[in-house]
């Protein structure tokens, strides 16, 4: 593990019989991990997190996150909790934890917050993007985060295929791993576009909530209509046809990206604590 080179003032540690709720706002590369959620003997963010945690406060907790991502994928908006009988102010979970955290993690601001809330549950909507480095020869400067494709995207074609997207849709054809934890495999998507800067082809998604590998698998598919290796009307009978892994090949984790979780208030709004304490890192 690699640690900042600056080593902050951590006030010493007071525990509380009252415990409080804290969430972070966290980054992370998800290159090195296998996914977000912990796994005997394998590395993970919330491994990471835990760690962290424990040398800050010295207990040992849990933490809970809004989106579960999977192995390699990539978070710049990730939101976790966990309650502590710690006194440290937020300014102390900002530059503690991230002291303590590997290089390719980091916490970018801290939040006390009403008992009450849940940041899976309370969760509004998610934002994903993929990337896509569309060009006749790969970069290497952009290997692990951006999905090489040499063949031309036709970003049009795909923009109307994602159309079918928009609204509440039984999108079992766009997933896998789908168990039986999962009651409903009826999702809502408030917006899908495909846009293209140059070379660099970013494919966002906005809704409720997603399946397992909902959007690899949506962008494997919108690749193949780019590629005009499949038509917008055979995108469209595919999600019809509510069947999983019809949709064909998933697209690598590592062009996927956690962007952000909205919530029906700002956090600013949803603190227990005076305004004036809530402190952000440097987004």
């Amino acid at each position: 593990m690699v640690l900042s080179a600056v080593t902050p003032e951590i006030e010493p540690v007071i525990y509380s019989a009252i415990t409080t709720k804290i969430v972070l706002v966290i980054e992370y590369s998800g290159t090195r991990y296998h996914g977000f959620q912990l796994q005997a003997n394998l590395p993970t963010v919330q491994g990471e997190l835990e760690k962290a945690i424990w040398k800050l406060t010295g207990e040992r907790l849990r933490v809970m996150a809004a989106s579960r991502t999977d192995t390699g994928v990539h978070a710049r908006g990730q939101v976790v909790s966990f309650r502590t009988g710690s006194a440290h102010t937020t300014q102390t979970f900002i530059s503690g934890l991230n002291y303590y955290l590997p290089r390719d993690i980091a916490v970018k601001a801290a939040y006390g917050i009403h008992d009450s809330f849940n940041v899976r549950r309370d969760a509004v909507s998610r934002e994903y993007q993929y990337h896509i480095l569309n060009s006749v020869t790969r970069s290497p400067l952009k290997e692990g985060l951006f999905h090489h494709v040499s063949g031309r995207l036709e970003v049009d074609a795909m923009n109307q295929a994602c159309q079918a997207l928009i609204g509440k849709h039984d999108f079992a054809s766009f997933a896998s791993d789908i168990g039986p934890e999962i009651k409903s495999t009826v999702r809502e998507i408030y917006r899908a576009e495909v846009k293209r800067n140059g070379e660099l082809v970013v494919v966002s998604m906005v809704a409720n909530a997603f399946l397992p590998h909902q959007v690899r698998v949506t962008v494997g598919a919108l690749i193949r209509v780019g590629l005009r290796k499949m038509s917008g009307s055979e995108f469209s009978s595919i999600m019809n046809a509510k069947k999983s892994g019809l949709a064909g090949p998933t697209a690598p984790a590592f062009g996927l990206y956690l962007m952000q979780v909205n919530y029906a208030s700002p956090f600013e709004e949803l603190a227990s604590i005076n305004r004036d304490s809530i402190v952000k890192g440097e987004l």
